[in-house]
C-alpha cells in the first residue's frame, strides 16, 4: 500500500495526491477503550483530507490477554499487528513504524487520554517545517494529568532542556507526528515506556525541528501501567545516558563544576580562618579540609572527564560534529583549551608553597602553622598534573577526530611546482 493507491483529495478546490499519515496505536489489555479510540481516529479522516492527508491506522496488540485483538478485527480498514508475548510499549511502536507505509508517522496511546482530533493541526505543523510534532500536556491546554506526574514531567523537561540547551516542555508525551526520514536520526530507541523521553532527547540533540503544540489531556480510566517511581527513575536514567552520547561535557561538566565550586568555597573559609589567626583544627575542621579536598578533586575530574568524552564523541560520531550539534558548552571558548598552561601554573604554585612550608618548618614553625601551606601545595600539584594529562589526551583525540578532514584538505591542495 502506498500513497498512489489513495484517491486524490480536494485541497482548496484543487485535486492533489495526498500525503499518507500512518498512525500507530500500541495496545496492551485495552479492551475497554480500544474501540472508542479507533473510532475517534477514523473520524479524523475527513479533517485530514481537507489538508491533503490520507489516513492509515495500525494497531499493535502487544501480547494482550483480553479481547483487544478481537475488537480490533471488527474494523476492516484497520491493520492489526500482534506480538506474542508482550515486548513493551516502545517495541510495539517500532513494529508499527516498520509496517507503516506513510511518509508521515504518528502515534497515540490506546487508553483515550490523548485527543486524535489534534492530528490535523500536527500535520499542518509538519507542512510548515517541523520534523517532529509533540502534543504538549503542559502548554496551557486543559489537562487532567495527576499532580505527581506533573512534578515528574517538570523534572524530565528541565533535565532535557538543561542537557540539550533547547527548551522542551513535555518530553514524555505519548502523542506525536513526525517525518519518516527522521527515524534514521531518532533510532535507536528503547522498547519500554521510556521510548518517548529518549525520542525527545535524541530529537533535540540531533538538531531536528521539534515543535510542541498544546493539547487537552484526560486521565485514563482504570489503572495506569506506568509506575511513578520505577519508570520515573528509568526516564531520568535514559535521558542522561542519551545526552551523554551527544554532549558529555554538559552533564558531567555541570556536576563537576558545581562540586569544584563547593569545595573551593569551603577552602576559602579555611583560608579566611587561617589569615585571622586560627591555627588549630578541631574534628569539624579536619572534616572540612577533607571535604574541600575531596569535592575539589571529584569536581575537577568529572569536569575534565566530560570534556574528554566530548572529543571521543567527535571521534566516533562525526555526523554530530559536522552538524554542530554538541549544544552550548559550559564555557565558550571551551576551558579545556587552557588546561596545559593552567596545569603548569598549578604545579609551579604547589611546588612554591611546598618549598615555603619546608623553609618555614626548618626555621622552627610548628605543623599547626604549616598545615594550610602544605595542604594547598599538595592539592595544586595533584590537580596540575591532572590538568596536563587531560590536556594531552584531549589534544590527541582532537587530532584523531580531525584526521580525515586534514587528509582531505591535503589531498585537494593545489601545489605550485
Amino acid at each position: 500500500m502506498n500513497v498512489g493507491t489513495y484517491e486524490r483529495v480536494n485541497v482548496g478546490g484543487e485535486l492533489m495526491e495526498p500525503t499518507l499519515l500512518s498512525i500507530v496505536i500500541p495496545a496492551y489489555n485495552e479492551e475497554d477503550s480500544i474501540a472508542e479510540i479507533i473510532e475517534r481516529v477514523l473520524a479524523v479522516g475527513p479533517a485530514l483530507e481537507q489538508r491533503g492527508v490520507a489516513l492509515e491506522l495500525l494497531v499493535v496488540d502487544d501480547g494482550s490477554k483480553d479481547r483487544t485483538a478481537e475488537i480490533v478485527r471488527r474494523y476492516p480498514t484497520v491493520r492489526l499487528l500482534q506480538h506474542n508475548p508482550n515486548r513493551g510499549y516502545g517495541a510495539a511502536l517500532k513494529t508499527g513504524f516498520c509496517a507503516a507505509t506513510g511518509d508521515l508517522l504518528g502515534f497515540l496511546d490506546a487508553d483515550g487520554t490523548y485527543p486524535p482530533e489534534s492530528f490535523p493541526a500536527f500535520c499542518e505543523a509538519i507542512f510548515a517545517g517541523a520534523d517532529v510534532v509533540v502534543g504538549s500536556r503542559r502548554s496551557g491546554a486543559e489537562s487532567e494529568m495527576p499532580l505527581v506526574r506533573k512534578v515528574g514531567n517538570f523534572i524530565w523537561a528541565t533535565l532535557v532542556t538543561a542537557l540539550s540547551g533547547r527548551p522542551v516542555v513535555d518530553p514524555a508525551s505519548g502523542m506525536r507526528v513526525f517525518r519518516r526520514e527522521a527515524l534514521t536520526r531518532l533510532y535507536p530507541l528503547p522498547d519500554g515506556l521510556n521510548f518517548t523521553p529518549v525520542m525527545s532527547t535524541r530529537a533535540v540533540h540531533e538538531g531536528l525541528n521539534l515543535v510542541e503544540l498544546p493539547m487537552p489531556y484526560e486521565e485514563r480510566r482504570g489503572r495506569s501501567k506506568l509506575s511513578v517511581v520505577r519508570d520515573g527513575m528509568r526516564f531520568l536514567q535514559t535521558i542522561i545516558w542519551t545526552a551523554l552520547t551527544y554532549n558529555p561535557a554538559r552533564p558531567l561538566g555541570g556536576v563537576g563544576f558545581g562540586l569544584f565550586c563547593l569545595g573551593a568555597v569551603i577552602a576559602l573559609v579555611f583560608v579566611g580562618l587561617r589569615l585571622s589567626g586560627v591555627t588549630t583544627l578541631g574534628p569539624w575542621g579536619v572534616a572540612g579540609i577533607f571535604a574541600a579536598m575531596l569535592l575539589g578533586l571529584m569536581g575537577f575530574d568529572l569536569f575534565a572527564l566530560g570534556a574528554t568524552f566530548n572529543y571521543l564523541v567527535a571521534l566516533f560520531n562525526k555526523d554530530v560534529v559536522q552538524k554542530g550539534l554538541f549544544g552550548r558548552p559550559i564555557f565558550d571558548p571551551p576551558l579545556d583549551r587552557h588546561f596545559g598552561w593552567m596545569g603548569l601554573a598549578a604545579i609551579g604554585g604547589g611546588l612554591v608553597l611546598g618549598i615555603v612550608g619546608l623553609i618555614l618548618g626548618l626555621s622552627g614553625w610548628h605543623i599547626e602553622r604549616l598545615w594550610l601551606y602544605l595542604t594547598a601545595g599538595a592539592m595544586l600539584v595533584v590537580m596540575g598534573v591532572q590538568l596536563d594529562i587531560f590536556w594531552v589526551i584531549m589534544r590527541v583525540l582532537e587530532e584523531l577526530s580531525r584526521r580525515e578532514q586534514l587528509i582531505q584538505s591535503d589531498m585537494e591542495r593545489e601545489y605550485i611546482c
